[in-house]
């Protein structure tokens, strides 16, 4: 369904997704499905704080008769009170607005080859462990807003890179690049600040010939001028959307990137 739209496969997003959140669809009486996406929860599972929906496709022989409105009312029912989140196409976005979703946010997606400074950062990076790993969890739930424990534990074996960023006091960023077609996402991004965001990302592009994709809030202007002064350019711009929230939780200063827009 993916390939009949014009999306890559992206098979190993997929399989993290379905891994960690819950798949819902719409049978084709032809056979495969009409629809599908995805919906990834936050926090406890009886009562989640945040659901995240993501992959909403519609095949193309079924477009454009009503069969995406119906797979988001059934989802947005299931979820009953959960405040929900999504990233919007322009294409996308008027459905949802239909929906009850508001903009409260852009991304803005940037994709190229990272050239690197000529200065090293003064800002200490390494490999994480498994030892890192209650550190990164707490760290991430403080400036997410939630806890995403089900989805993190499972990024070391998702991603081909994980590194933290350190001071005195301990852990203060970390990030992730994980493969997907001819590039590597960065994301998660969480960092103290710039300066922090930005080492990470050099750490992560001095360690893979790939080029680089990620997106990045808007607000987050002087990465985004640094990224596109590195050799990376601006590719698509989607909004962001909630349903039963005013905004997103936790700290947007300090969350930079996310893992996959499909998953908040």
């Amino acid at each position: 369904m993916s390939e009949d739209r014009g999306w890559p496969r992206e098979e190993h997003k997929w399989g993290l997704l379905l891994a960690s959140g819950t798949g819902y669809g719409i049978d084709d009486p032809d056979g495969g499905l009409v629809a599908a996406c995805v919906v990834t929860a936050y926090g406890p599972q009886d009562r989640p704080d945040l659901g995240a929906i993501g992959m909403v496709l519609v095949a193309e022989r079924h477009a454009r008769r009503g069969v995406g409105r119906r797979l988001m009312r059934h989802v947005t029912a299931a979820m009953g009170t959960t405040p929900l989140t999504l990233h919007a196409t322009a294409y996308g976005r008027p459905l949802y607005e239909e929906l009850g979703f508001e903009t409260v946010g852009r991304a803005e997606m940037v994709r190229g080859r990272f050239t690197p400074e000529g200065s090293p950062s003064s800002v200490a990076t390494r490999a994480a462990t498994s030892e890192d790993l209650p550190a990164i969890l707490r760290l991430d739930e403080e400036v997410f807003g939630a806890d995403r424990t089900l989805l993190l534990v499972r990024l070391p074996a998702f991603a081909d890179q994980v590194r933290v960023a350190e001071d005195a006091e301990g852990i203060t960023g970390y990030a992730a690049a994980w493969p997907n077609m001819d590039t590597h996402v960065v994301g998660p991004l969480i960092a103290r600040d710039t300066e922090t965001a930005k080492a990470l990302v050099t750490d992560l592009a001095a360690r893979t010939d790939r080029a680089l994709r990620t997106d990045v809030d808007v607000r987050h202007e002087e990465l985004l001028d640094w990224l596109k002064r590195r050799g990376l350019a601006s590719v698509a711009h989607n909004a962001v959307m909630t349903q039963g929230i005013a905004e997103l939780p936790g700290d947007w200063r300090r969350r930079f990137a996310p893992l996959t827009v499909a998953a908040g």
